[in-house]
């Protein structure tokens, strides 16, 4: 599949985006997930909504994890991702029953989902359950999201959750059974690395 007939979807366009601001932001993103993750050496890692693939051919390329996995509702993401990356295991999936025995893998990422599903802590527990130890969950940071995108990329009418860092942290401490180990803000979103009991 040539570029020009790779159909546009919103992780697709974050991800290839020339604008330098967004560029400049999602690159501070991009490095604090890989510092918070690669002294974790895990081997077994799932991406939970991984779109196209995208951070997973970067854990790749990193040489993080043994066995990576990803799965993503999008049948067009997933199309999109086995045509740049063939080396990838990725598949469609549905976060809130997840085709995985408990306790599968040692790092589950799920990173811009939550704050679009209906039913956000099913699935933050879903998530939880295929983890055996380590679970890295990243989100908007409202209200500044909000506004940033609506002032330089245009409202995105398709979060319907919205937490400011200290809420989604709370959410976590108390709905999901994790253990926060720690927090970032890349602006603007917040990124936390939690830890199973």
């Amino acid at each position: 599949m040539s570029p020009q007939q790779i159909p546009l979807t919103t992780n697709f366009e974050k991800h290839t985006s020339k604008n330098p601001l967004k560029k400049f932001f999602f690159k501070r993103f991009e490095d604090d997930l890989i510092s918070l993750i690669a002294p974790l050496n895990p081997e077994k890692v799932l991406d939970v909504g991984c779109g196209e693939g995208f951070t997973l051919s970067q854990f790749y390329k990193l040489k993080i994890g043994e066995i990576l996995e990803g799965i993503d509702f999008s049948e067009d993401a997933i199309k999109i991702g086995k045509s740049l990356y063939p080396y990838l295991d990725i598949k469609i999936g549905d976060i809130y029953n997840l085709a995985y025995k408990n306790n599968s893998f040692d790092l589950v990422t799920c990173m811009e989902v939550l704050e679009h599903l209906e039913d956000p802590i099913k699935a933050l527990q879903e998530v939880v359950r295929v983890s055996s130890k380590y679970v890295l969950l990243t989100v908007p940071n409202e209200p500044w999201f909000a506004l940033f995108n609506y002032t330089r990329w245009g409202k995105d009418i398709g979060h319907i959750n919205h937490w400011s860092s200290s809420s989604f942290q709370k959410l976590i401490e108390q709905k999901s059974g994790l253990k926060v180990i720690r927090k970032v803000q890349p602006f603007p979103w917040t990124m936390i690395l939690a830890q199973k009991h």
